[in-house]
């Protein structure tokens, strides 16, 4: 059984604590008209490292639009307690397929990376590339229950951090496998930020939401060829939100920080 959705009173908590951030990076949030405030599947791009960008976009969707959304957690994050509590505690639930009926048969927003760890763990080169590989089972569990899914695009994280050594790197990728056969857990690759050190750079972040893909009309016929219809069009969808995002991003006079400071760009 999945707890319970945090309430209003601990979303507006985790958007306040949010806010002195978010008045750095004042994210941009294009065709909001397509959130919708329950019952949908939000299917995006994970960026480097993960937590530089999603946390904003659920706390200004929230603050903004009164949307929340219950994020599928990787079995990893539950090998370690305090940082376990703290994303249930956002709404966080256990990614498997259980859950996520349940979440569903609540008619509750569930979000979900289909590329996992390994879009989190981007190596030299691989900026805002979508690596999913076959998968397609988040479309097989939206249409066994004709959910809507809502493709989205997020920019700007992966300019905070350069990568300095990742699995290229013959004895890094040896380390890298033996500290995820004990933790079950991949070790990040290796990043730099502002100068030499660790702090990340204050980039604007970008978020787009498309036009929900329906799939109530293939709802129980959940075969692996419509499947993968579905994914690869959901696909195309956040490709094409993640290079209209670098467009927009481009042409963005707020976009560097002695801008922003000095207005509120959102």
């Amino acid at each position: 059984m999945v707890s319970p959705a945090p309430t209003g009173a601990q979303w507006e908590q985790f958007a306040t604590a949010l806010s002195p951030l978010l008045r750095i990076n004042q994210p941009m949030i294009l065709d909001s008209e397509n959130l919708s405030k329950e019952g949908s599947l939000y299917v995006g791009n994970h960026t480097l490292y993960g937590f530089l960008d999603l946390p904003f976009m659920m706390a200004e969707i929230w603050s903004r639009y009164g949307v929340t959304v219950r994020g599928l957690g990787d079995n990893g994050h539950y090998n370690f307690p305090g940082w376990r509590n703290l994303l249930e505690h956002c709404g966080m639930v256990r990614g498997t397929r259980e859950n996520v009926h349940e979440l569903m048969d609540l008619n509750q927003n569930v979000l979900v990376f289909p590329g996992g760890s390994r879009e989190v763990n981007k190596r030299r080169g691989e900026k805002y590339r979508l690596m999913w590989k076959e998968r397609i089972g988040f479309a097989k569990i939206a249409i066994e229950h004709g959910y809507p899914i809502i493709p989205f695009a997020a920019v700007g994280a992966e300019e905070m951090f350069d990568v300095l050594l990742d699995e290229h790197n013959l004895l890094y990728a040896r380390f890298s496998s033996l500290v995820q056969r004990i933790t079950g857990w991949p070790i990040h690759t290796i990043v730099k930020g502002m100068g030499p050190t660790l702090i990340p750079r204050p980039e604007r972040l970008y978020f787009w939401f498309g036009k929900p893909i329906q799939t109530s009309d293939l709802e129980g016929k959940a075969s692996t060829s419509n499947a993968k219809a579905i994914r690869d069009h959901v696909k195309a969808e956040i490709e094409t939100g993640i290079d209209t995002l670098l467009r927009i991003r481009e042409s963005d006079p707020h976009r560097h920080i002695s801008t922003r400071i000095l207005s509120d760009a959102r």
